[in-house]
């Protein structure tokens, strides 16, 4: 493995952050990690605690005032997250406290921690992998059970086994073809002696079954953009409304009350969805709705997925057909008829699935439509459990599916099979980060919050 060090700071020195969220709270923590951490300790509590033992202490100012009373804890490398020294201080959650005790830390010699500067030592010390450092962020930003779930399984390391399981089974397919490579003259076929076609298979087929479980966590991680779009009046702000659970968009008689779009997120059955409300579609000479329209369309060509609304009591029109026509090739399109309380229809979806039949004023056939909104964004549960996959993640896997299908094809062909072989290796281990640019990493953890 490849690790590297930080381009802007070395991991000689000491770092300090307030580890809880901004804000008064009944507890604060602030951390430390470093090889100054002891001296610290001495500076601020007048001794170094008994590693991983919670002792109960004064904070102390330069002057010997007592800043807090509180936790200290400490926990001597390489046993702690970072693999570093750690200690940790837990007193009062006020924010006037918290910072009097970073500042007292910082005078004893550390300085203010990068953001994941403490996720990114741990990963350095080889105390976590990439995948599982990345996980650390993804479950503090989880935004609904299933993602916190899925993120915990990626922290334990269930989503690298499995990637280094692959990388292991590549490795000795890989030793297999370069002894064929490398004795050319012998008598035994090594790649069909050891079965080396079916290892291949085999690999594929594994290799398939966890990039599901990792779509389906990007899904959960990501979510899906969902754009209401439809003539004006046919209830699109409405359903916006009852997919929410609450007013947020203003519903009038008034054809072209929505002016501008409307965002909301909404989860069902733990997968987050986007929905965005636009303006009506229409001829206007309204200069505003005419703006209000032109960023309709520009929402639509960014959408995962369109609801087109069409008022069940008028059918669907030449006007709505306009609309469909004008959707971009490829997206996914469900037709919501809507407003089915006005002429005694009752909820269902129709045979083909590309369209349900509701009523967004009485709630009537909204179950229909979460159930057919889950199926257009391809969720489905997973057996095994999913991972909480990142973009780059689903890049890599889709890499190594790639280069083990030209594997396959090329199979007659020893050196270009031995080359493929290594770039699906290659794209398997950028994901644990087995080997990783500076900056690649500085990418990641840049965007994990300041004393994590």
């Amino acid at each position: 493995m490849s690790w590297v060090t930080p381009p802007s700071q070395s991991n000689a020195d000491t770092i300090a952050a307030i580890a809880t969220a901004p804000g008064r709270g009944g507890i604060g923590v602030v951390r430390v990690s470093g090889p100054q951490a002891p001296s610290i300790a001495q500076a601020l509590i007048g001794k170094l605690p008994p590693p991983r033992l919670a002792t109960l202490a004064n904070f102390l100012d330069t002057d010997a005032s007592v800043i807090d009373q509180g936790i200290a804890l400490y926990f001597a490398a390489p046993h702690s997250f970072t693999g570093e020294d750690v200690l940790e201080l837990q007193g009062h959650g006020g924010p006037a406290v918290m910072q009097r005790l970073l500042a007292r830390c910082l005078e004893a010699g550390a300085r203010i921690a990068e953001p994941g500067e403490f996720t990114r030592r741990a990963y350095l010390n080889d105390k976590l992998d990439l995948a599982q450092a990345e996980s650390v962020a993804d479950l503090i930003d989880a935004s609904s059970v299933q993602a916190a779930k899925s993120a915990m399984r990626s922290l334990q390391g269930e989503f690298s086994r499995e990637i280094h399981a692959l990388v292991q089974s590549l490795i000795d397919l890989r030793m297999l073809v370069e002894a064929t490579l490398d004795f050319p003259e012998e008598e035994i076929d090594f790649l069909d002696a050891a079965h080396a076609k079916e290892k291949l298979a085999a690999i594929r087929e594994q290799l398939g079954r966890v990039l599901t479980r990792a779509k389906l966590g990007a899904l959960l991680r990501e979510g899906l953009q969902v754009v209401l779009i439809g003539q004006p009046n046919v209830g699109k702000s409405s359903l916006l409304n009852r997919l929410a659970g609450e007013e947020v968009a203003i519903v009038t008689p008034v054809a072209g009350t929505t002016r501008d779009t409307v965002r909301e997120e909404i989860q069902i059955d733990g997968i987050p969805l986007h929905i965005i409300d636009t303006a009506g579609l229409r001829e206007t000479q309204d200069e505003v709705e005419k703006i209000g329209i032109a960023r309709t369309w520009a929402v639509v060509d960014k959408a995962q997925l369109a609801l087109v609304i069409i008022d069940a009591a008028r059918g669907q029109a030449e006007e709505d057909e306009a609309i469909l026509r004008k959707l971009p090739s490829g997206l996914p399109v469900l037709r919501v008829y809507n407003k089915i309380d006005l002429v005694g229809e009752t909820p269902h979806a129709a045979r083909d699935g590309e369209a349900v039949y509701l009523s967004a004023k009485t709630g009537a056939g909204l179950e229909i439509l979460h159930d057919r909104l889950l199926q257009l964004a391809g969720w489905q549960a997973a057996e095994e459990g999913v991972y909480l996959a990142r973009e780059r993640h689903l890049q890599a896997l889709y890499a190594a599916k790639s280069s083990l299908e030209n594997a396959e094809q090329n199979w007659q062909q020893l050196e270009l099979l031995a080359e493929e072989l290594k770039l699906a290796q290659n794209a398997l281990a950028s994901i644990t980060g087995e080997f990783s640019a500076d900056d690649l990493l500085g990418e990641i953890f840049s965007r994990f919050c300041i004393g994590k």
